[in-house]
This record gives structure tokens, sequence and C-alpha cells, in this order.
């Protein structure tokens, strides 16, 4: 406050207050007139404590300030609170897909083994059955061709027992079939 009394004192001694003509201290000279109300307006403005009130509010401004640097401190320190937090459960997330996806690999490695075995097992029951078919038809052919061979040997027996037999020898037979199924039968 001293200081800013005595800085207008010396603005007003040597400002342009000695360029003007007639004497200093009257009221005709413009100088000492404006000298005159600059320093009321100065008394005024200390009378009304306006430096203080000016003070007051750079303080409040200063501790608004404070206080919105002490917020973003607290808010930063969250912010990373909440970082590590996330990249710790990234982290924990990231062990959990390397641990689903070897199991899913195991478990694809045990699928191809058993889609192997069951091949293979499907293989073997397809080989099987081939052989059976195979075996099936040889036996059906072989039936078919001891039919057929029945069939030639009872026609050719059939031409040479109707070309080699008689009426009398044809009777004996009938009557030896006849007793023979007599025989069997009781």
């Amino acid at each position: 406050m001293r200081n800013l009394l005595a800085l207008v004192l010396t603005v007003g001694v040597t400002s342009p207050a000695f360029a003007a003509s007639g004497p200093f201290l009257s009221l005709g000279n413009t100088n000492f007139v404006v000298l005159l109300s600059f320093l009321l307006f100065i008394g005024i403005l200390l009378l009304v404590k306006v430096p203080s009130l000016l003070g007051g509010q750079l303080d409040k401004r200063a501790d608004g300030i404070q206080e919105e640097l002490n917020e973003a401190r607290a808010l930063r320190e969250e912010a990373q609170t909440i970082l590590a937090s996330y990249e710790r459960k990234q982290q924990e997330v990231q062990v959990q897909a390397d641990a689903i996806v070897a199991a899913a690999r195991e478990e694809a490695a045990l699928a191809a083994e058993q889609a192997k075995a069951d091949l293979a097992e499907s293989i073997e029951r397809r080989l099987a059955a081939a052989q059976d078919q195979i075996a099936s038809a040889e036996a059906s052919a072989v039936k078919e061709v001891r039919d057929q061979a029945i069939t030639v040997a009872v026609a050719v027996a059939d031409k040479v027992i109707s070309a080699q037999m008689t009426a009398a020898s044809a009777n004996k037979l009938i009557d030896a079939a006849i007793s023979d199924v007599d025989t069997k039968l009781h």
C-alpha cells in the first residue's frame, strides 16, 4: 500500500505538471486538478478497501484452483488405480483365454485321435462285411453249381434209367420204395 502511494506521488511530481504554465498549486492548472482527482480516486479505493477485496477474491480464486488441482490429483490417482485394475483383469482374461485355447487344442487332438480310431474301426467293419458278402456269394455260387450239377445228373440219370429200365424192374423198385417208406414211418 505504501509502495502504491509512493508510486503515485512520484508519477505526480515528475509528470508534466512542471510543463504547465502558471503556478502548480492553483485550481487553474489542469495538471494539478487531474493530480488531485487521481489522488482522491486512489483514496476512495483505499477507503472502500478495494485492494483487500481484490486480494480476498484472488485468494478465493487461488483456493478454488488449489481445490481443483487436488481433485484432479485424486481423479488421476483413481484413474491409475482403475487402469491397474483393468490391466490386471486383462492379464487374467488373457491367461484364461490361453487356457481355453490350450484346452481346445487338447480336445481337438483327442477328437482327431478318436476320429482316427473310429475310422479304422469302421474300415475294419466294412472289410469284414465285404468279406462276409464275398463268402456268402461264394457259397451261393457253389450251391448254384451243385444244384445245377444235381439237376444235370438227375436228367442224365433219368435218361439212362429210362433207357435201361423195363416195366418189371420199375415195379420192383416201386415196391421196394413203398416198403422202405413203410418201415421208416412205423
